[in-house]
């Protein structure tokens, strides 16, 4: 397949993906403006949290992630100390739930904090293969059992649905934790699915929003096949280095934005229908060279690049052991990260000025299909997490390393 054929594919122009209903004709093609224009950071600050040196219910072992609730409260979950920190609107205290421990509502390998808007909270736990559900008040209400299924169990982000009875996943997103499934064998992807889990029963109910698409390099799902007390191996393909990310956020009306292409191409899914609406702006993606494939192994052997992720409670990095696999997509994929607003902003980060760099620009764009403009790189960092008002929140790390959460307010443009 020719590389223009391939961009085509991964936009869903000229030859779309299949959709959970409706055919690709329905899909609508919002052709955005090709020029920047570029947007000044406004940003109004209000609190931070997290010292080594402040009170004792901020000193945050590794703040892993964070939420707002429609009341404006800060979520903050501290993985290390297996903990949910709840902080008011002006910085105050609130109240703490969560402990390491084998019982209900006890973490034995949490992460993908989803925070709903009534102050609701959902925890996935590898270790008790559930789901933790938090009341608005921090106690637990009830554990709900992920669906069984064969491979490797992966966690990604958790993105909470309005209607406060589910949470989004995408399945290909960066991993936070793994482990292994019902089948003890590698398994076959076909495609990189955005899921709706349904959580008002005993087990999680899965319901496919959209089939992202899963590039070449990344068909197999590797998983761990050996344990000796403390270690773990790993059947994994090929790395493709500049490859299309799998990357989703949730809009207020429920339709999930996400990007899988290495052009500039913002589908947005809804639950029963697919894909109804992409957003595209005519960046073309660098053409990944000799050069190109020299320069990024050098930057990172200097910077000591590694991935990694938990699996059974132990930190793996499979880069290390594989480094001899690492392959080279043909071309640099353009968006690195995504996040979508309380308002149906949708924030896009492309890589900097060289390939490498994932802290380049931030478009700005809106669910409804207008380009608002883009921060220049380096003017404002993607927030992890946006909230009502404007409200966003940074995660920060001071002269020693250690992470603390910055909470802004986003003014009128």
């Amino acid at each position: 397949m020719s590389t223009t054929m391939r961009r085509a594919l991964y936009a869903g122009v000229a030859l779309a993906q299949p959709l959970i209903a409706g055919p690709a004709a329905a899909q609508e093609i919002v052709e955005l403006p090709g020029e920047d224009r570029p947007l000044t950071s406004d940003f109004e600050e209000l609190y931070r949290v997290g010292s080594a040196t402040g009170a004792d219910w901020e000193q945050f072992g590794n703040v892993r992630r964070v939420g707002f609730d429609g009341a404006g409260r800060l979520y903050v979950f501290d993985s290390q100390a297996d903990r949910v920190t709840v902080v008011g609107p002006n910085g105050e205290f609130l109240r703490a739930f969560g402990r390491s421990g084998e019982g209900p509502g006890e973490f034995r390998s949490a992460d993908g904090l989803a925070v709903m808007r009534d102050g609701r909270v959902v925890l996935a736990d590898l270790g008790h293969r559930a789901y933790h559900v938090f009341g608005a008040d921090g106690s637990l209400e009830r554990m709900v059992r992920m669906p069984t299924e064969p491979g490797t169990v992966r966690i990604t982000d958790l993105l909470p649905d309005p209607s406060g009875e589910a949470v989004f996943s995408a399945i290909g997103a960066p991993t936070l934790r793994a482990g292994m499934g019902a089948a003890a064998r590698t398994s076959r992807l076909t495609s990189r699915p955005v899921e709706r889990l349904i959580l008002t029963g005993d087990v999680a109910i899965k319901d496919t929003v959209a089939e992202g698409w899963l590039h070449p390099g990344d068909q197999t799902d590797g998983l761990p096949i050996s344990g000796a007390p403390g270690e773990t191996s790993f059947d994994l393909p090929p790395r493709q280095v500049f490859g299309p990310l799998m990357l989703a956020g949730v809009l207020p009306d429920g339709s999930v934005a996400f990007s899988d292409s290495s052009a500039l191409a913002i589908k947005i899914a809804r639950p029963e229908v697919g894909v109804w609406r992409i957003l595209k702006r005519p960046l073309q993606p660098i053409p990944v060279t000799d050069r190109v494939i020299e320069a990024e192994k050098q930057r990172r052997a200097a910077a000591g690049t590694r991935s990694s992720f938990m699996i059974n409670g132990v930190r793996v990095n499979p880069e290390v052991s594989h480094a001899d696999r690492v392959g080279f997509f043909d071309e640099v994929s353009i968006v690195r990260g995504l996040r979508t607003g309380w308002d149906g902003e949708i924030w896009v980060r492309r890589h900097g000025e060289e390939p490498g760099d994932d802290a380049g620009p931030i478009d700005v764009l809106t669910m409804d299909g207008r380009y608002i403009g883009t921060y220049p790189a380096g003017e404002v960092a993607l927030p992890a997490a946006f909230g009502p008002d404007g409200l966003v929140a940074f995660i920060e790390r001071d002269e020693i390393d250690v992470r603390y959460v910055v909470v802004k307010r986003l003014r009128g443009r």
